[in-house]
């Protein structure tokens, strides 16, 4: 009780702020203890991941040594300086025999040594190419892997004009033998690359690989055009959905025709189709229903088309000899073969671009050649003259992505004539101008 009264008023009014003034210092006392409880925890920073070179191994460590294998030096020669010796050479050849046969260890490739500041070898690095190599891990336990460099791709442009043929011409603007191989391939159904000539013009857009910006190969070629004796052709790359892309016309045809142009690679041709013609074996004048092939003892024959092997066996005339059933319609034979390749045999089933046999002189022959033949409706005609039938054109649901596509490399195979009024025939209906395309590129002159 206080010693003194107060109006009522008054002591509510002192009762309240008193009530105040506990309730704070209780929640200061409360919020001064939870602070002194409270425990301060320390995130450890992660460690900075080490930096690794070309081969995924952490080069900084280590003093590296950089050099080419020499003639004639052995896995044993080229370690000895680091203290391996043959008890430890041994070890490395057993644990590689599932991994890389050490004798295709090749002088003048690149090799790499890994030496700790112990002066030991921890690892050795070897290029058999620019893409590939092998790691072998010498720490603890020996391990020996592969792997393969990253690659880059730039888009390449290259044009010419063929003055002496297409293998010179696209070497001279900066083109490669691959790239030859690739543009014949997609071709191969409409055009005989051996019978190029002085004039024909050409023009392709395909994929380089480069590493450490050095060319190591040839990716796919997205768009082609070939003029050649009169005739334009152009093939676009273009897959459909899932499936595996192939080369299609400007009207959505694939190029891919039922048959190969030539069964194989040939010096000339040597005899064409005629129905009377000198036989130098038999001294007479007779039909000579095929085209011979002039090629050395041994070049591989394939099949130009898919099929099944009908006949396989060596007669007196015709030596070792294959005749394919392709379709109702179309057969083709392969006479005069050194020897037929194995499992070539009655009712085998073959694939466009099997090897069938190699070119021998068997039978009937002076020198070593293939005679090919050809038939339609069980009639011999000449390839050279029969119109080869179409595998199938873009299907209707992709006309769309396919002209769009087309379009665009249609402006990067002619890059000057973006601008032209000149239509461009689309799959399907209607019509569309040249449009420029705006993916970088790099122009070879």
């Amino acid at each position: 009780m206080l010693p003194f009264s107060l109006p009522s008023p008054l002591l509510f009014l002192v009762i309240s702020v008193s009530s105040l003034l506990l309730i704070s210092c209780n929640f200061g006392d409360a919020k001064k203890t939870d602070v002194q409880n409270i425990n301060v925890i320390t995130v450890a920073e992660e460690p900075e991941p080490v930096p690794t070179d070309m081969f995924g191994l952490p080069a900084a460590e280590y003093s590296v040594v950089e050099r080419r294998v020499r003639n004639g030096e052995t896995l044993s020669a080229m370690l000895s300086p680091y203290g391996i010796g043959h008890q430890q050479v041994h070890a490395i050849s057993q644990a590689s025999q599932d991994v890389f046969n050490l004798r295709r260890i090749n002088s003048g490739r690149d090799v790499r040594f890994y030496i700790n500041e112990d002066d030991g070898l921890d690892f050795f690095v070897y290029q058999p190419s620019r893409r590939d190599y092998v790691v072998f891990d010498l720490r603890d336990q020996i391990d020996i892997y592969t792997g393969e460099r990253e690659e880059s791709r730039v888009m390449r442009h290259i044009e010419g004009r063929i003055d002496g043929s297409l293998y010179v011409s696209l070497l001279e603007q900066g083109g490669s033998p691959a790239l030859v191989s690739r543009l014949a391939q997609v071709f191969a159904w409409q055009v005989d690359f051996y019978r190029i000539q002085r004039g024909d013009r050409y023009a392709v857009v395909y994929e380089e690989l480069l590493i450490d910006d050095e060319v190591v190969g040839v990716g796919r070629i997205h768009a082609a055009w070939l003029s050649h004796r009169g005739r334009e052709y152009h093939g676009i790359y273009f897959a459909q959905g899932e499936n595996a892309g192939t080369y299609f016309d400007l009207e959505g045809n694939s190029l891919q025709k039922a048959f190969l142009r030539a069964p194989l690679d040939y010096t000339r041709i040597s005899s064409r189709f005629t129905n009377r013609r000198y036989h130098p074996v038999l001294q007479r004048n007779m039909p000579h229903h095929g085209t011979d092939y002039a090629a050395p003892t041994g070049t591989p024959i394939r099949a130009v088309g898919d099929g099944v092997i009908t006949h396989s066996a060596y007669d007196r005339n015709n030596g070792n000899f294959i005749r394919i059933r392709h379709n109702s319609v179309y057969e083709t034979g392969y006479l005069h073969m050194s020897r037929i390749a194995s499992g070539m045999r009655k009712g085998a089933s073959v694939r466009q671009g099997d090897i069938i046999g190699y070119v021998g002189a068997t039978g009937l022959a002076t020198g070593p050649h293939l005679c090919f033949r050809f038939w339609q409706n069980g009639q011999p005609v000449d390839p050279y003259r029969v119109e080869m039938p179409p595998s199938e054109p873009v299907e209707p649901a992709y006309v769309n992505q396919f002209n769009e596509v087309k379009i665009a490399m249609v402006g990067k195979l002619f890059p000057d004539e973006k601008e032209t009024d000149k239509p461009l025939l689309l799959a399907g209906d209607g019509t569309l101008q040249h449009s420029s395309y705006t993916m970088p590129m790099v122009l070879i002159q």
